[in-house]
């Protein structure tokens, strides 16, 4: 990496590239709690279209007449677009500005728009392709908005609010997610009926509710926060550093091969965490209908009472989520980033690996708040770790490939574990369930061999630093 100097009026001694691989290290504002909500308000509306995916998107499949050994691969959709989308997006943010719409802006407004859109049509399909084709538009969509937010944060915030910051995304992940899956649970009991295709219209509700929060919420957060306009340094790396229309591609390549090495470390974690995670979200509704209610019959009464179910249970350990969030904070700065998302999934493991073995459903609640636990690290530990590790004029470019290393996993779950199902575990959603758990253990274990990089201090001045290496 290059050493960068720059003085207070941003005047550099370096060249535009050069400063691309620098974290310009400068004053920022401290931001008051409010302003930190506001601020993180859009990531409501962004979570709770993922909640739908969580919880109701499966079913729909199965409404509609697809198998269980099928929903891997139809739920392909996610891993592919965040593989292709949020680095290109990431890369994109870095190398925009404008004084009116600012750098990350204008993607994760774009983005909400087509999360909206996209919940509004989603209930009425009435084939799989149908559903297969909007999953994919939506997770488009996610993906576009979700990568800038978490650059946004870094943008925005100096080093000792970055805690904050990104666990304040995850009490909205929480919060967002608990909204979705409880409202699945509330309208369910309010409305009746179904469309032609046999989805239940309190799914239908829950949907339109996502479509109004996905927008209404994102514009909150545009409105009320501006963005910290580049320095003189930030915008000479822009202008030399645009290149051909196709250069994000490069961009990428490059800042793959330069990627500091605990951040490649980190991918080992994310390799079995979101495996696992995908364990849990494709086949928990299965598991709690066979260990429940002793059905696998997608038409079946207990089935559609344990669709129900999962949104209680998906909500409530995004209660958990959002009620934990900010007190990782504090046991983070005083023990330590790593070690808290060590302790955070070894606390889902255990959970999960006693959820299938239940048989009472008001009894699920209890092992899944390691869960809850967990996600509330998920969604903000690591970011924590990461942002210590990239250069701050790459934060987009970097939290998209921190993305790859989510989307991977899920990819591989998507053509492997229909064969793992059938083959290993018996065709039998429960073992799917522990599986999960044993994959967290893993991950808590690769934590090990991270090397937690040391807290950044705030500064008075500008000033420029080398980050990370290879």
């Amino acid at each position: 990496m290059t050493t960068a100097t720059a003085t207070a009026d941003g005047d550099v001694h370096t060249t535009g590239h050069e400063l691309t691989h620098t974290t310009i290290v400068r004053q920022k504002p401290l931001m008051d709690m409010r302003q930190i909500l506001l601020m993180n308000l859009g990531f409501f509306g962004i979570q709770y279209s993922f909640g739908m995916q969580q919880t109701a998107i499966n079913p729909i499949f199965q409404f509609i007449g697809a198998d269980a050994h099928s929903l891997p691969i139809l739920n392909l959709a996610g891993p592919m677009t965040g593989l292709l989308i949020q680095p290109m997006i990431g890369a994109l943010s870095d190398r925009t500005w404008s004084p009116r719409w600012g750098r990350r802006k204008p993607f994760f407004l774009i983005g909400a728009v087509g999360c909206s859109v996209c919940l509004f049509l989603f209930p009425f399909v009435s084939a799989i392709w149908m559903a297969v084709l909007l999953l994919w538009l939506l997770d488009a969509s996610n993906n576009t908005a979700m990568e800038p937010y978490r650059a946004f944060i870094a943008d925005k915030l100096p080093p000792s609010q970055l805690g904050k910051g990104f666990l304040a995304q995850s009490f909205f992940t929480g919060f967002g997610i608990t909204l979705a899956n409880i409202s699945l649970f509330v309208f369910q009991t309010m409305i009746t009926g179904a469309t032609e295709a046999g989805i239940p219209y309190w799914v239908v509700g829950s949907f339109m509710l996502g479509a109004v929060c996905s927008i209404g919420s994102v514009l909150v957060s545009v409105l009320t926060t501006p963005e910290i306009p580049p320095t003189e340094a930030e915008l000479k790396a822009l202008r030399e550093h645009k290149g051909s229309a196709l250069g994000f591609v490069r961009e990428i390549w490059d800042a793959i091969v330069e990627m500091p090495v605990e951040l490649r470390k980190l991918g080992l974690v994310y390799l079995f965490q979101w495996y696992a995670m995908m364990c849990y979200w494709q086949f928990v509704t299965l598991s709690m209908a066979k260990s429940v209610w002793g059905t696998t019959d997608a038409h079946s009464d207990g089935f559609r009472e344990a669709v129900a179910w999962t949104g209680l249970i998906n909500g409530w350990y995004n209660i958990v989520t959002f009620s934990v969030a900010f007190s990782l904070v504090a046991i983070a700065r005083r023990r330590g980033a790593k070690f808290v998302h060590m302790a955070c999934l070894l606390c889902a493991a255990a959970g999960l690996l006693i959820f299938p073995h239940l048989t009472n459903k008001y009894a699920l609640f209890v092992p899944i708040i390691g869960l809850g636990i967990a996600w509330a690290s998920i969604m903000g530990v690591p970011y924590i770790m990461a942002v210590r590790m990239i250069p701050s004029t790459r934060y987009g470019v970097y939290m998209g490939i921190i993305n790859m290393m989510i989307v991977v996993p899920m990819l591989i779950h998507s053509f492997t574990f229909g064969w793992v199902y059938s083959n290993i575990l018996g065709d039998n959603p429960n073992n799917a369930i522990s599986f999960a758990g044993i994959g967290l253990g893993v991950a808590a274990l690769a934590m090990l061999w991270i090397k937690e990089p040391p807290i950044v201090r705030d500064v008075d001045d500008v000033a420029a630093m080398p980050v990370g290496g290879h």
